[in-house]
């Protein structure tokens, strides 16, 4: 939703996301049950999860090493000293009345998180802390159209997500458009799949965002009331309810009303946002140690070691594909968003004794190799199957052969299949099968002038200045040599033949 420029100059949004990221781990956070998405309703339980009494909580030390994991990417501090917390509050779908979360000692401080836009504009907002927590379970309101507890007839509980890792990313209000917040929740959400945190699927809760919004005079330091959006599910969802919010704000301002503090739902049917409660601050949880968890202590050394088994960020990664290699932002993007093919781009453009051209290897990756992936539905390499990414040379030498001239892309379409499979083809396996690019010019012009001879009325509409003909005599001395024919000495001679006539 677009907002007028004279509104932009005098009203400043100021916004902050808090982020609930469901961990990609084998149970869940204080019980050894299952963390898998779905299933029937309440048979991944048990007493710790369900709160029964008697029933002692241990915490996940794989959530823990994740959350960590997360909190370096980002250049948090991670404290030598954390705990656990009982957040007090009532949800029906919370067994305990409590949630056990973090308060004044989270396993990670401060951090930054750096982006992009589409326009390749950078961006960066500061961290506030990154806490774990236990997830709630969910609730289903039966009866109702839109399923919104009103005009709701009963509601039924599912307690299968109840007690899953969940890791907390608060941002400091350092966001000042939707499009920036769409920006930070997609560095976030290619970070966490990069480093196996999460598969961070909105559709499925595994990623889920309430937004802080607040409305300020351009140029004021002091932040305004804000309120908190919930139940966005999708990141077109946040984009849509962080602008609408920001026209509704401004409408009150501007009429001289006062916006109150609270926490309000998204509606997407609608495309509004609605009251839901007052906001509540930090004292009314009633924060305090949870007596069944002792304090956490971590030794430098394991922390060193899960710094040094960090990967490249998707953001180093952009940055040195935009700005060293000079890729188009969008393409960079792509190439960013395919974990995999970005992996291997990585190892075969620095580690290969031949590398192709990079340009080149991007555009061979993320056209032939991606359009097989999406084929046979694929994320990563085929399991025990020798493949392009067992052999990652058959990639580099083909992406050579193309650079170099010695086969076409028509060629080179025939020969993929092969390439796949993990064949390093060489320019003596071309030369000995016959498949190699066709570059003598007297053998050239041969097919040139027969394809002249044969269309004289197209070669008159060429010289009356209908050049986007040329384009169909192209085609039919590729054709006559069967796609061997270098394509820009074709085209050379083509001109230069009916030019001359």
């Amino acid at each position: 939703m677009a907002i007028a420029s004279d509104k932009i100059l005098k009203y400043e949004p100021v916004i902050g996301l808090e982020c609930h990221v469901e961990l990609k781990t084998v149970s869940k956070m204080f019980c050894g049950c299952k963390n898998e998405f779905g299933g029937e309703p309440n048979t991944r339980v048990c007493p710790v999860c369900l709160g029964l009494p008697g029933a002692l909580p241990v915490p996940n030390k794989k959530a823990i090493e994740l959350t960590i994991k997360a909190g370096l990417a980002f250049g948090c501090d991670i404290p030598q000293f954390s705990k656990f917390d009982r957040k007090n509050y009532f949800y029906p779908d919370m067994p305990k009345d409590y949630q056990i979360s973090q308060y004044d000692m989270p396993l990670c401080k401060g951090g930054n998180v750096l982006f992009w836009l589409e326009n390749d504009e950078r961006r960066h907002c500061r961290l506030n802390r990154i806490h774990l927590e236990e997830d709630t379970g969910k609730s289903t309101h039966a009866g109702s159209a839109d399923g919104r507890l009103s005009g709701s007839s009963y509601s039924l509980v599912d307690f299968n997500r109840a007690g899953v890792p969940l890791m907390e990313c608060v941002s400091e209000p350092d966001l000042r458009s939707a499009e920036e917040a769409v920006g930070y929740l997609e560095a976030l959400k290619r970070t966490f799949v990069q480093l196996g945190i999460s598969d961070v699927k909105m559709e499925e809760g595994s990623l889920r965002c309430d937004a802080n919004v607040s409305l300020r005079p351009v140029g004021s330091t002091e932040l305004g009331t804000k309120t908190e959006i919930k139940n966005m599910n999708s990141f077109r969802s946040v984009r849509l309810a962080i602008e609408k919010e920001i026209e509704r704000q401004r409408g009150i301002l501007e009429s001289g009303g006062r916006v109150i503090q609270e926490t309000r739902g998204w509606d997407e049917s609608a495309g509004d946002t609605h009251s839901q409660r007052s906001k509540e601050e930090a004292h009314d949880y009633r924060y305090f140690p949870d007596p069944d968890l002792s304090p956490l202590e971590f030794s430098p050394g394991w922390i060193d070691g899960i710094k040094k088994s960090l990967p490249a960020t998707p953001y180093s990664k952009y940055a040195h594909y935009v700005d060293d290699l000079k890729m188009p932002s969008r393409r960079a993007a792509q190439l960013v968003d395919a974990p995999y093919l970005s992996d291997l781009f990585d190892i075969v453009t620095t580690r290969h004794d031949n590398p192709p051209q990079p340009i080149s290897f991007m555009n061979f990756l993320l056209g032939d190799v991606a359009q097989k992936m999406n084929e046979l539905g694929l994320s990563g390499p085929p399991e025990g199957v020798s493949s392009l990414w067992s052999v990652p040379a058959s990639g580099a030498a083909f992406v050579n052969l193309l650079d170099n001239g010695t086969i076409t892309s028509k060629a080179a379409k025939d020969l993929f299949p092969r390439v796949w499979s993990g064949e390093v083809l060489t320019v003596d396996v071309i030369e000995a099968e016959g498949l190699g690019q066709v570059s003598n010019r007297d053998e050239i012009k041969r097919f040139v002038d027969d394809v002249i001879a044969n269309n004289a009325d197209t070669v008159a509409e060429i010289r009356k200045g209908k050049d986007r003909a040329l384009q169909f005599l192209l085609g039919q001395v590729m054709k006559a040599s069967r796609g061997k024919a270098n394509p820009a000495m074709v085209s050379e001679l083509l001109r230069e033949a009916i030019g001359s006539g």
